[in-house]
Order: C-alpha cells, then structure tokens, then sequence
C-alpha cells in the first residue's frame, strides 16, 4: 500500500487588470480596476513535478473537497483556484471566470514553470474546464450573452494539456433546466402553483414512478419556464438600455429551483443513488431553501450562467470543439450530476483521445469511501501518465 505524502500547503494571490462598467463584487474584489483571485496550491514535500493540475468551480472553492487533497497525497502538484465569485454567484459571468481561470493557468506555466496544466473539472467545473478548454484551443468570444464587451479571444487563454471531466453535469443551465420547479405560474408569488406539475404536493395525481407522458409533459414545462424568464431577463435589460441612465442591472429571485423528479423517482435514469434525497440534502427543502440553483441572480447573470440557450459556459457544445486528451468519470451512485451528463458530453467529444469510466457506487463528494476515492485518484493517475502528463 503507498503511503501519503505530506503535503505543503501555500495561499495564492494574483491579480490583473480590469475595467469594469460597474462593480458586481463586494469590497476590493473588483472595484478597483483589478480582479483579485485567491486560491490553494498543494505540492507533496521534497516532490517536484512538471504538471500541475487545476480545479476550479465557477463559484466555489474546493480545497476542501476529497479529490484534490488525495491526489497532493499521491505525489500530484494541485491548485484549487478560486474564481473573483467563490462562494456568491448571484452575479457571476461565466465568460469572466474563463478569464480567471487563464489567469491562473498563465501564472502556472510563466512564473511556477510547470510544463504541463491539466485541467481537472469537478461538478460545476467539468462545463468550466471544457468550456474553457474549447475557448483556448479556439477562441471565439468577444461579447457576453448580454452583449457587454469581453474580451475572452483576445485575452491568449493558454490551452491546457489535458482535461479530466468527473462527476460533473453539462452546464449550470442544463442542470437548473432539468431541476427548476415547472408548477410556478406566478414569478413574484411562489404559493402560486400547478397542481399536477408540484411533485413535492401530494394532491398530485401523478406520483412516482412516474409515467413517460408525464415526464414529457413536465420537461416541456420546465424549459418553457426557463424561456419565460429568459424572455423577461432580455426585455428589462432592452428597456434599462433604453432609458440611458445610471441603472444597468437587476437582481431578482428565482423561487422553486430544485425539482427533478429523478430525486423522488429512481427509475428515471437510474442509477446507484439514495432515493429522496440530493447532494444539498431533502429536495423539496433545498427546492425552496437559500442554495437553491439560481436562487439570487442578476439579469446578466441568468443570461451568462443559467439561460440554456444563451450561456457560454456550455459544456456539451465546448466539448465538441476540443482537441486535447479528455478523460470522462461518471460515479455511479452520484446524487448530484445526472446519470445521462457524462455519457452525453463523452460521445459529443471531438477529441481524438477521449475515455469513459464509471466509479461503481461512488457519490457526488465520495463521502465516506475512502477506496472509491483511492479507486479514483488511481484512475486519474494511470490516465495521465500513460500520456506522458504525470510522474509515477
């Protein structure tokens, strides 16, 4: 059995200019002319390397997580890079944080001197990672979806070498299009609901297992409720443009944003997963709760991150325009990222060298599965190494 390395632990600051219309982050986040990132390195004591692998989520941090302090364990340099939104995307843009990622990525290669980034995307970061990927090997960004400039093709993102895509879900907008609650008919007043399409209501007359016209039925509705906000996002952002003053964005709520019936009815898609339950905890409290998808956004915001079809941050359409080597783990029993994602994303793939593997009975988080993190963290390694990306 290989023993744990110890690990040396070091904050990372960096910081690079941006100009700015306005101020979408509290205190000296972003508001004077310069974005500032905050993230983790991890480097195994006495171990060099020439790969450094690098895992960001859009709006989290993940240094905490399981995956990335047991790869350090192995022998493996990380950085856990935090976007300028860790911890609050109620107004992130995502072509923005492909921004903060080059950011880190340049950093690597330029100042630490690694040969090698590979990049390792975990839930929300696996449509980052891809989607980042995509724009690097081809950049073609130059507005956001709500039309304000941003330089994402000029801004020489520097392709990573290799992208790793595990447990993760298409996009933050195929996740919330496939949980956002369908019964809400009035978008100010959430007691305001259809019947047949709550399935938290036990007045429903459609219960689990649910039957396919049912679930035809309710997709439709929960796509034509995306639209709808969609549709609204864009008419507020035309009329504030139009009236030429200091005010230039919204925030709003979005309510009932996790309800898909997969957590009630493990026959849809099925997989490994627990029944009744999701990786935030209860859904129908999470489906009303404060973290709930979407919950607090901003009309640029929905439009970048959650609108399905308008975010750039969109990992099945990123996928189909990579190159680089792509690895795809799906966890079987995973209670956050739909079974159907990872599949989808791997047979969309344009790369060349492209793998598909499934974690048995392995969870979002790996919580209390110390071999089915070992089995995993192997998997990675073998993978890169045998494309010459890791030392043994």
């Amino acid at each position: 059995m290989t023993q744990a390395l110890a690990v040396l632990t070091e904050w990372v600051h960096l910081q690079y200019e941006e100009r700015a219309a306005f101020t979408e982050t509290y205190g000296f986040a972003g508001n004077q002319g310069a974005v500032n990132l905050e993230g983790i390195r991890f480097r195994p004591a006495d171990k060099a390397s020439d790969t450094l692998m690098v895992f960001m989520h859009p709006a989290s941090t993940l240094q905490l997580l399981p995956v990335p302090c047991a790869m350090a364990e192995t022998g493996a340099h990380v950085l856990c890079a935090g976007s300028r939104y860790q911890r609050n995307d109620t107004a992130l843009i995502m072509e923005k944080v492909f921004l903060d990622l080059g950011a880190y990525i340049r950093h690597a290669k330029e100042v630490w001197g690694y040969k090698h980034v590979v990049l390792v995307g975990w839930s929300g970061g696996g449509a980052l990672a891809v989607s980042y990927q995509a724009e690097a090997e081809n950049p073609t960004i130059t507005h956001t979806p709500a039309g304000d400039p941003v330089n994402v093709k000029g801004a020489g993102l520097i392709p990573a070498d290799a992208v790793v895509y595990q447990a993760a879900h298409l996009s933050r907008a195929h996740l919330l299009a496939e949980a956002i609650d369908p019964s809400v008919k009035d978008e100010l007043d959430p007691d305001e609901r259809e019947v047949e399409l709550d399935i938290y209501d036990p007045r429903n007359p459609n219960q689990p297992p649910y039957s396919p016209e049912y679930i035809q039925r309710y997709r439709a509705a929960q796509l034509a409720r995306m639209r709808r906000i969609t549709a609204w996002v864009k008419q507020t952002l035309a009329e504030l443009k139009a009236r030429d003053t200091g005010e230039m964005e919204r925030p709003f709520i979005v309510h009932r944003t996790l309800a898909d019936p997969r957590f009630l009815d493990p026959m849809l898609d099925p997989n490994d997963r627990k029944p009744r339950w999701c990786y935030m905890g209860n859904p129908e409290t999470v489906n009303t709760g404060p973290v709930g998808l979407a919950r607090f956004t901003t009309l640029r915001s929905w439009l970048s991150q959650w609108s399905l079809d308008d975010s750039c941050g969109n990992g099945l359409e990123g996928s189909k325009r990579i190159k680089a080597p792509l690895l795809v783990i799906e966890n079987s029993a995973d209670d956050a990222a739909p079974q159907t994602h990872p599949k989808m994303l791997y047979e969309a793939a344009a790369s060349p060298d492209k793998t598909f593997r499934i974690i048995k009975g392995a969870t979002h988080y790996y919580a209390g599965q110390p071999e089915l993190l070992k089995e995993a963290t192997a998997l990675i390694r073998g993978w890169l190494q045998q494309r010459g990306l890791l030392e043994p």
